[in-house]
């Protein structure tokens, strides 16, 4: 596809979604899950920042500013991702009846392979930056948008898995590949601390809801 994800509608990029197309696919739809989650996360320090005492200020401020940072991150790591599954069924096209062909069209996959797995690694990272955020976020934001917190988590947090699975995918095709180390050594210490983060900004959740 020609566009920018984010330039699209909200129905037009649905819609793409939900076509035979495989660009945009799941990670593109994770780094945008992820955005929102930070979206939310601003949305909650917005409506605490006139309440908030002079000393939670501050924090919250921070926490907002970061917030926009990781938005924007992310936002811009969907478009990445499309165009880096792009150049994977690209390169995959090119021919390969000659063993010179062969050989160019293997360097390219490879390259292309690599990229389409450094991208999520990037969502990764950004997704569970804004789950970190949130959980600051918990204990400060008003009460009345506590809620928004924890759907604001949740994204961040589907963000962080779904990017984790398109990262899985292509460890195989990573062969001899300093990357593939790098990948599986980030995915196997992701989880436990996910669930982790989870399960206590759940909690404060659900005790400030109480």
């Amino acid at each position: 596809m020609d566009e920018r994800l984010t330039e699209l509608t909200v129905r037009e990029l649905v819609e793409h979604l939900a076509t035979k197309d495989p660009v945009p696919g799941g990670g593109s739809a994770a780094a945008l899950a992820g955005a929102m989650g930070a979206a939310l996360v601003r949305m909650v320090v917005e409506l605490t920042l006139g309440r908030a005492t002079s000393e939670s200020a501050e924090v919250v401020g921070n926490i907002g500013s970061a917030a926009a940072t990781l938005q924007s991150e992310l936002l811009n790591l969907a478009d990445l991702d499309a165009n880096a599954y792009a150049a994977v069924a690209q390169a995959r096209r090119l021919p390969h009846g000659t063993e010179l062909e062969t050989q160019t069209r293997d360097v390219q996959v490879a390259a292309a392979m690599r990229e389409a797995t450094r991208v999520p690694l990037q969502t990764i990272r950004a997704a569970s930056a804004v789950l970190e955020l949130a959980a600051q976020l918990a204990p400060l934001g008003s009460r009345h948008a506590i809620s928004d917190v924890g759907v604001g988590a949740s994204l961040a947090s589907a963000a962080a898995r779904g990017a984790a699975l398109n990262v899985r995918i292509n460890l195989p095709h990573l062969r001899d590949d300093e990357l593939r180390t790098e990948a599986s050594a980030m995915l196997e210490t992701l989880l436990p601390e996910l669930e982790e983060q989870e399960r206590a900004l759940g909690a404060m959740v659900e005790a400030r809801m109480a």
